[in-house]
């Protein structure tokens, strides 16, 4: 083998190390913290961010089918609030078992995808969503964020980005990369 051979094996097992590390810090998760209420229980006020045990930012935005889709009319759903575009591998690779998850549990476990196309990031716009949706067979809700609005309040920078989110509204864990249906089952049987 020559030298530049032995290089890229060795540049593309450090690159597989990394990634196999990134994802694996991904899915471990972390005790939920206790949250206690004040005297008067009526409500629990939740500081506004993208931080565990935050509110995330609201958003209203329109399917392709036109429904539209607001996050807080989802409290006391589990909630799986995920970002992806269709040009992404990552993201071509945890749709079908987004979709798996989603029809064995939708019904059953209090949950609901919800699967934020960041569209201004798509190259062939609302036809290639449309196309990619039909090929993965897609039926949880695909909001399009037509402007990047949600993309920018949310910092999302690599994708897929999933935020998972329990049944108070708040945010119990972020995750960076793909999941499969077993990590997915892990993950929401952590929300409350």
């Amino acid at each position: 083998m020559n030298k530049r051979t032995v290089s890229i094996v060795i540049t593309a097992l450090i690159i597989g190390t990394l990634i196999v590390m990134m994802v694996k810090s991904n899915i471990e998760t972390e005790p939920i913290d206790t949250v206690f209420a004040v005297a008067d229980s009526t409500t629990i006020e939740y500081e506004p961010g993208l931080e565990k045990g935050n509110t995330p930012p609201d958003f209203e935005l329109s399917t392709l089918s036109g429904d539209m889709v607001k996050l807080t009319d989802y409290k006391g759903k589990k909630v799986i609030l995920n970002f992806w575009a269709s040009w992404c591998g990552p993201c071509k690779a945890e749709m079908p078992h987004m979709q798996r998850y989603y029809e064995k549990n939708k019904d059953s476990a209090n949950v609901e995808i919800i699967a934020v196309n960041l569209t201004t990031a798509e190259r062939g716009g609302i036809g290639g969503i449309e196309k990619f949706v039909d090929a993965y067979g897609l039926t949880f809700p695909i909001p399009l964020d037509n402007n990047g609005e949600v993309m920018d309040t949310y910092n999302i920078l690599p994708i897929p980005t999933t935020y998972m989110i329990s049944t108070d509204g708040t945010i119990k864990q972020k995750i960076i990369g793909p999941m499969d249906e077993k990590t997915i089952n892990e993950l929401v049987d952590n929300l409350d």
